[in-house]
């Protein structure tokens, strides 16, 4: 390891196949089967699918369409937030049993810092463990995790033995295991930055790690730095239980495009109606407004305004989207609305005590 910080015990924890499981839990006719969340009609978009539905091809953001040809058994279902929500809290109560250092990156996912922990528990490996069966026994659904000294390794760990495992990497075992690693699994490395690094050949860990700082930032831009930095093992982030939201938003995909003005406000409406009830459950209100389009070509445009005021409601929200909405003339027919809010009134919350700081002096014994 090529960082002085104190080496930390982190655990990423992710829900396998979540919105696509928690369909087969609560219908059990779908167990077994290819099944896909969302997507349904002739111009939805998958939201999730289960790993039998994985094994055709079958992906989130594809289109229905096209994952009916790569799967002719696909069934469709709904989506059902309210239900994500409610086992995601179960979830997360068990999370907090063991430390209060807990960062959720989504209904399905979070980071945990278990290197001073509730339990008095010096392996995370266990209380991963732990955790991994309590979620089954309160929920009836299967959890995989990584393990190791910061949150970039675990992220990347946490996929490894997927679903139902989990993949420890102790700090001895960081820098072999960064090293085999396929690029394509480091996290961050999508799909265009993978194809060029490979123009540069780089495959693996152990290609990345032989580039220098200047080579990376020549090639990668700012992005060069990080990339020099996490092949060695080095993530400075540490996990934040406080994060602000910045934003919050809704937006529809419809089954026919719509031209009329008309129209638009009527799918408008019910829009900012559930940017009004995550408003209201966040207990947030927002100062910009910004209107987002999708034209028939798959062309995006977005109309934003800030107000001197925040606002929450619907009715003060739709006000000023039909500003927006004629602002200007549309440039064709229309596949897709949202409405987001930002600038909201949380920028500055008040602060609880860093709980992070107490392990920064801590002499640790290293055990995983």
């Amino acid at each position: 390891m090529e960082s002085d910080l104190p080496i930390r015990k982190i655990i990423h924890v992710d829900m396998d196949a979540y919105y696509a499981s928690v369909a087969q839990l609560d219908d059990p006719s779908l167990v077994g089967k290819p099944i896909a969340v969302g997507g349904g009609g002739t111009r939805g978009v998958i939201s999730a699918a289960s790993y039998e539905a994985r094994t055709f091809g079958v992906r989130s953001a594809m289109s229905g369409a096209l994952a009916k040809k790569l799967c002719p058994e696909l069934i469709f279902v709904r989506t059902n937030f309210e239900r994500y929500q409610e086992l995601s809290e179960k979830i997360r109560a068990i999370f907090f049993e063991y430390t209060d250092l807990v960062e959720p990156l989504s209904l399905d996912e979070a980071y945990l810092d278990v290197t001073v922990n509730k339990k008095g528990n010096p392996s995370a490996s266990m209380i991963a463990a732990e955790i991994r069966e309590k979620i089954k026994a309160r929920t009836g659904l299967n959890a995989s995790a990584g393990i190791s000294i910061n949150k970039f390794i675990a992220k990347v760990a946490s996929d490894i033995n997927k679903p139902n495992g989990q993949k420890t990497v102790a700090p001895e075992d960081v820098l072999p295991f960064l090293e085999t690693l396929d690029i394509k699994k480091f996290y961050g490395v999508g799909k265009v930055m993978k194809e060029k690094m490979y123009r540069h050949g780089i495959y693996t860990g152990a290609d990345l790690k032989k580039k220098s700082v200047a080579f990376l930032q020549e090639h990668f831009g700012k992005s060069g730095a990080y990339y020099y930095d996490i092949v060695r093992g080095i993530h400075h982030s540490q996990v934040k239980p406080e994060r602000t939201r910045k934003s919050l938003a809704a937006e529809r995909t419809f089954s026919e495009n719509i031209s009329s003005e008309i129209f638009m406000l009527e799918r408008l409406e019910n829009i900012a109606l559930e940017v009004e009830r995550r408003l209201k459950k966040s207990k947030v209100a927002g100062r910009t407004i910004t209107l987002k389009i999708k034209y028939r070509d798959f062309t995006l445009q977005t109309r934003s305004k800030t107000l001197p005021l925040y606002i929450s409601s619907k009715e003060l929200i739709m006000e000023n989207v039909k500003d927006l909405l004629y602002q200007d003339e549309m440039r064709d027919s229309v596949r897709l609305l949202g409405i987001s809010m930002s600038n909201l009134n949380n920028e500055n919350p008040k602060k609880t005590k860093d709980i992070s700081e107490k392990i920064i002096d801590v002499q640790l014994k290293l055990d995983f």
